[in-house]
């Protein structure tokens, strides 16, 4: 009798000691999976391109050799290119040198001998011009200069008034400030704007240029500038952009932390957000709103979208799920990324195969999404239907029978899981020919934020978080209306001081990035 009970305790001893060991297996392949997904995003390639994944191989065996296929990073057959006046040297099909400069400034520097130097040397004739010969042309640089500029006002009088006892004084239309008791020019302060929020530049390394150049402006100077003229005069603009915004069918929207100093109730350490919304690829207008909140909750997203019942695009963040009225049509890319995020170190181990069929899967999709990038809206709602239709109800099906054969917390777990939990709304987008299957419109608008982020870090208050999406508002857009953001800045900021938009708000429609003039006076080059 005590020989089997201590048979049995030594079995169940063993059962238990085993099942650690499992669990404990578990848990080493979930760290060393986390290790390499965190060894992969801190050096490995930062492109989400998986286009070496063919869709079609989903029908077949996937070969996983492909995934070794190289980057080529250079072409030594591109040459550098040079402005060259003659001859003309064609480079390859379809390009010319010269066509390329033809609306660079050129100047002409030609070398001559100095008077005492032309004698010949063998019988000292007199040496008369036979021509000149090209020999290269170069790129000069000139960097930026700044002048202090004094306005005068001149006064005019009638004299005839005058003596009639009349007011008979007249000055000349002068531009008015842009800030008051300020040295700041409406081109001095899109600069400031503009290499801060297009070029990265954080207010330090500029104040060390200003300096350099001559006028010691400090960072807090340059922070002022930016902010009191977002609140005087952008901020109404941006509020303008955000009513023909709501006024489209089809919308895009995503957000990105941020760290915001000195806010109300708040430790610094916590986090902000930045959110951005955007009209999509077929609107006519393009239009990117950039807006702070303290917080990630849905009632932001709600409250900036009262009033809109279109369909929405946006990633899988639960907090979009509280804007009621919309059709909810989320993104493939993030599926794709999913996916992407679990391949293993070792393409050509088991562990690969799941994660490089759903990429092939979503590649599928996308590479049918290319081909009828041009088609109508109609057309493009059938072929959805009749070609990506198939492949999405395979795709469903293959991820239902795959979820039960992985771990529920491994990265191919999260992938299935990700994509089986919004199944739903991942096909909103067949219900309308308009609609995109990503959301890479709004990722891209808030990319520049994101890259700008590192070089500044955080905001050094609210009202600098809010003037920063007034301006990041402004560039964004005016980089969808294909406009130069400086260009843009600076006619705002010469023009708005001189209208009283806020009693006759129509003035600002002369101000958006498709009227006439605008598109005359700021289109890139």
């Amino acid at each position: 009798m005590n020989e089997n009970y201590l048979i049995k305790a030594l079995q169940d001893t063993i059962k238990s000691q085993n099942k650690i060991i499992e669990n404990l297996k578990e848990e080493l392949r979930k760290a060393n999976e986390n290790i390499e997904y965190l060894i992969k995003k801190l050096y490995g390639r930062k492109t989400e391109k998986t286009s070496v994944i063919d869709g079609q191989l989903v029908i077949s065996d996937i070969s996983l050799g492909l995934f070794n296929e190289a980057e080529k990073e250079t072409d030594s057959s591109v040459p550098e290119p040079v402005p060259f006046e003659e001859p003309v040297k064609r480079t390859r099909k379809g390009y010319k040198r010269k066509e390329a400069f033809k609306d660079i400034p050129q100047q002409d520097h030609v070398y001559k001998l100095d008077e005492s130097q032309r004698v010949c040397p063998i019988d000292g004739e007199r040496l008369s011009v036979l021509g000149k010969k090209f020999l290269r042309s170069e790129i000069k640089y000139v960097p930026a200069e700044i002048s202090i500029v004094n306005i005068y006002q001149e006064t005019y009088e009638c004299k005839r008034c005058k003596k009639e006892n009349r007011p008979g004084v007249y000055n000349p239309y002068t531009p008015e400030l842009v800030l008051q008791h300020s040295y700041a020019t409406a081109s001095s302060v899109a600069w400031t704007m503009y290499q801060k929020f297009v070029q990265s530049v954080p207010l330090y390394r500029q104040e060390k240029e200003w300096k350099q150049m001559g006028f010691p402006l400090s960072r807090a100077t340059l922070s002022n500038w930016i902010i009191k003229t977002s609140e005087e005069w952008l901020i109404p603009l941006v509020e303008k952009l955000r009513e023909e915004l709501l006024k489209e069918k089809y919308l895009h929207a995503d957000e990105t932390p941020v760290q915001v100093l000195n806010e109300e109730g708040k430790k610094n350490t916590t986090k902000s957000y930045m959110w951005v919304y955007s009209t999509s690829e077929n609107s006519k207008r393009g239009i990117r709103v950039f807006r702070y909140a303290t917080g990630r909750a849905g009632e932001n997203a709600r409250e900036f979208l009262k009033g809109f019942n279109g369909y929405l695009h946006t990633d899988g963040f639960s907090g979009y799920g509280k804007i009621e009225d919309v059709h909810h049509c989320l993104c493939w890319a993030h599926v794709r990324r999913y996916f992407t995020d679990a391949l293993p170190k070792d393409m050509n181990s088991p562990e690969a195969t799941l994660p490089a069929t759903g990429i092939a899967y979503c590649n599928q999709l996308f590479d049918w999404e290319r081909k009828f990038k041009n088609l109508t809206a109609d057309e493009r709602k059938r072929m959805r239907l009749e070609k990506e239709k198939p492949i999405l109800d395979a795709f469903w099906s293959w991820a239902e029978n795959s979820i039960d054969k992985v771990l529920p917390k491994s990265k191919i777990g999260k992938a299935l899981q990700y994509a089986l939990n919004h199944k739903e709304k991942l096909q909103t987008y067949l219900e309308d020919g308009n609609c995109l299957i990503s959301n890479n419109i709004a990722e891209n608008s808030i990319k520049p934020f994101t890259v700008g982020r590192k070089n500044w870090q955080f905001c050094g208050s609210p009202r600098g978080a809010e003037a920063s999406a007034c301006v990041y508002s402004l560039v964004e857009t005016a980089k969808a209306n294909g406009l130069n953001p400086y260009k843009y800045l600076e006619f705002l900021l010469s023009r708005l001081p001189g209208f009283d938009f806020r009693s006759n708000p129509k003035v600002l429609d002369l101000m958006m990035p498709w009227d006439e003039l605008v598109q005359k006076t700021c289109k890139i080059d």
